[in-house]
């Protein structure tokens, strides 16, 4: 069953705008035919269904929220064209599932040039093949989508002997939409603006609502009901709630453990608004009190996500973040004796070597956009020494930071330590100067949360 998503009026000129971008990288490597298909239709069991989510390269391209629709774009110098297969009318089927559109409707609202029906799909695309000498489309994605593709180019090839030709070669459409999603359009980075603001107000719920002796289920439960309650239409991935020890299990998911007194709580949870993604993380204390052990971790993490977050700015480059925040983690590993000085050495020792990995073990940000981990390479290979190239920061961008600390028990590390796992992630727009940050509605200071959950 698909819902409307469109809460705010619908534009389809951001989306035809990324249609012709992408038509201008097709001529641009010779010319030829796209296919974008969206998401199929997931069973969760026997006759039910998990709730239907677009393909997000699809939805970028259109807009259409609806399964059975492919986009196909014809691109050569001479000319261009837009043609959207979807779904025709069906009263009946509406009755049970919703509206569709049809393809006379979908052709008006979406701005395409045709619109067909996705049952003429298979014909259609034998047809559209022919003289067309590139294709673009999704490779190795989805096996029904694979078998699909092959049967309309041996149709295609087929047909050559009538002197026609099918394309020679096939590109990955989804490598070019990968470069053109990475940098957020003014449209995007509202949607996303909204999906932090959103995203933000689930996590004070959460604290405001935290007690001891409370199951993590509860908590999720008033992150879920907050998002909804604000307009998103999902959580944009499996929320991770996770009291105590379980905070050092880095995709933990929120279970029946019991939240305790004198435990810290962390809370890794977005909101999906528009389909774009908010992706949040805060730590605090299930009594609303920081012990000095807690206390003196936090402030570690903090301090490296604030440098972390100093280091965002167009020509930078995109580990600059995850250098800065682990040189300050690691010198935070020392000064607490999580890491012994006369065994790892100083802190370019304990970074060279990766002694730091022992707490602190994966990168500190991801891109995020359509989907949570967006698409978009981060590096352009290995240089002579095998160390990655990273990639610039563009203005556009959006990235998270997001450091943390996960002390497990250990004979090697002080016990006031034991069991505390903190990560503080925020999410971030680039920009020429540095960085503007869509999630900084929740508090991450200490006393500012401190004083948030007495009230």
């Amino acid at each position: 069953m698909t819902t409307p998503l469109h809460l705010a009026p619908f534009s389809p000129e951001p989306h035809a705008h990324r249609r012709n971008q992408l038509m201008a990288k097709m001529i641009g490597l010779g010319g030829g035919i796209a296919i974008v298909p969206t998401a199929s239709e997931a069973v969760r069991n026997r006759d039910a269904y998990y709730d239907f989510r677009p393909d997000s390269y699809f939805y970028y391209l259109t807009g259409l929220v609806e399964p059975e629709a492919v986009l196909v774009l014809i691109a050569t110098p001479e000319s261009q064209k837009s043609i959207l297969f979807c779904r025709e009318k069906n009263l009946e089927r509406e009755i049970w599932d919703g509206h569709r559109y049809g393809p006379e409707l979908a052709q008006k609202v979406f701005g395409v040039d045709q619109a067909l029906p996705f049952s003429e799909l298979k014909q259609q695309l034998s047809q559209l093949l022919a003289n067309q000498r590139l294709l673009f489309a999704p490779m190795l994605e989805n096996p029904t989508w694979d078998a699909t593709l092959r049967e309309v180019l041996a149709s295609a090839r087929a047909a050559v002997r009538t002197g026609v030709s099918a394309p020679h070669a096939l590109h990955d459409v989804y490598a070019l939409l990968d470069e053109q999603r990475l940098v957020k359009d003014a449209h995007e980075l509202n949607w996303l603006r909204a999906a932090g603001r959103i995203s933000a107000k689930g996590h004070l719920r959460a604290m405001q609502a935290c007690r001891a002796g409370m199951h993590e289920t509860d908590l999720e439960a008033e992150i879920l009901y907050s998002f909804a309650r604000d307009g998103a239409q999902h959580a944009a991935y499996s929320s991770i709630v996770a009291g105590g020890a379980n905070a050092c299990i880095l995709h933990y998911r929120a279970g029946s453990a019991l939240l305790n007194d004198g435990d810290l709580c962390l809370i890794d949870a977005g909101a999906e608004y528009g389909l774009y993604a908010g992706d949040i993380t805060r730590t605090f204390p299930i009594n609303g009190k920081f012990t000095a052990a807690q206390r003196a971790v936090y402030e570690v993490v903090l301090s490296a996500q604030e440098a972390a977050i100093a280091s965002v700015r167009a020509g930078a480059s995109f580990s600059a973040p995850h250098d800065t925040a682990t040189r300050v983690l690691t010198q935070g590993m020392l000064d607490l004796g999580l890491l012994d000085k006369q065994v790892v050495g100083s802190v370019d020792d304990a970074i060279e070597s990766g002694a730091y990995r022992q707490f602190y073990m994966h990168r500190t940000g991801h891109w995020i956009g359509l989907d949570v981990h967006d698409c978009g390479t981060y590096s352009s290979g290995l240089d002579a020494a095998q160390k990655p190239v990273w990639r610039q920061l563009t203005e556009g961008m959006v990235l998270t930071i997001e450091p943390g600390l996960y002390v497990r028990p250990s004979d090697k590390v002080p016990e006031q330590f034991w069991n505390i796992g903190v990560r503080i992630e925020d999410d971030a727009i680039v920009t020429a100067q540095g960085c503007e940050l869509t999630t900084r509605d929740v508090p991450v200071a200490i006393n500012d949360i401190e004083h948030l959950m007495k009230h």
